[in-house]
């Protein structure tokens, strides 16, 4: 085979002609922007927002294959919603600051924290899928998921004050509900007990209450599955079933003392 027909044969199986991954690149660059805009000081706010307006429309153009004109008014309804946003993702980041004896300053959470910043990806892009963006919230969240290990889906449905600490591992499925005040380490996995296509529009992913705690490595699966308030939840426990308010779950262990004969 020639390099000419080994040319012509990739071009034959390239089936998809609207995929453009110059629309991913430069959600990337568009999502970085918008959080700087938000937290970075020295950032031009006004100035910054006209170029985000200009860089969104590329985005969404590049997205969406129907020109309906619709780009302007996501663009306008998601503007309008950033202040609310940004007080939202304060309250996450002073939730961080008050719960981990580690961290020193807000500072250090905005700059250094990547559950913060799986947070405030997941928070804006949530917004966008909200208003049935194309394509856009799932590039946002899957650039956040590349830059921190933690992926939540942007259709997650996540209350104020949220923590996540290390983040790293940490999956949180499309319909899962999250409430206020709740703590998740690193490895927990929010995700459903089976995958199916014809599940697609039918709630998968489990609800976790006010004020819960899970530690690190745990999975807790299934739509009917609620995790009810004040509940603390172990690490590397495996759970398919609701658990009621006030509860402690925790895998039991087995402590054997050494014998000489061990030693």
């Amino acid at each position: 085979m020639t390099t000419e027909e080994i040319i012509q044969q990739i071009i034959s199986n390239k089936n998809r002609p609207h995929l453009n991954f110059s629309l991913k690149l430069k959600t990337e660059k568009f999502t970085d922007n918008l959080f700087y805009t938000l937290f970075d000081a020295e950032a031009c706010v006004s100035k910054n927002i006209e170029q985000l307006k200009i860089d969104f429309i590329e985005v969404y153009r590049l997205a969406c294959l129907i020109k309906d004109g619709s780009c302007e008014k996501i663009w306008e309804s998601f503007l309008g919603k950033l202040p609310t946003l940004l007080e939202n993702l304060n309250l996450d980041a002073q939730e961080l600051f008050n719960n981990d004896p580690a961290s020193n300053s807000l500072e250090e959470i905005y700059l250094a924290y990547p559950g913060f910043y799986a947070i405030a990806i997941y928070r804006l892009s949530h917004e966008l899928f909200l208003l049935k963006t194309p394509l856009i919230p799932r590039l946002m969240s899957e650039y956040a998921h590349s830059k921190t290990g933690t992926d939540i889906h942007p259709g997650a449905t996540i209350g104020h004050s949220f923590f996540i600490d290390h983040a790293t591992g940490t999956v949180i499925g499309e319909t899962c509900i999250i409430k206020n005040h709740v703590k998740i380490y690193q490895g927990v996995t929010l995700g459903a007990l089976q995958v199916e296509k014809k599940m697609k529009d039918t709630k998968r992913h489990p609800t976790v209450e006010d004020n819960v705690t899970i530690y690190a490595n745990a999975t807790i699966l299934g739509g009917n599955t609620v995790i009810g308030e004040n509940c603390t939840i172990g690490g590397n426990v495996w759970i398919t079933e609701s658990v009621p308010k006030n509860s402690i779950v925790y895998e039991t262990h087995e402590t054997k003392h050494k014998t000489k004969r061990n030693l």
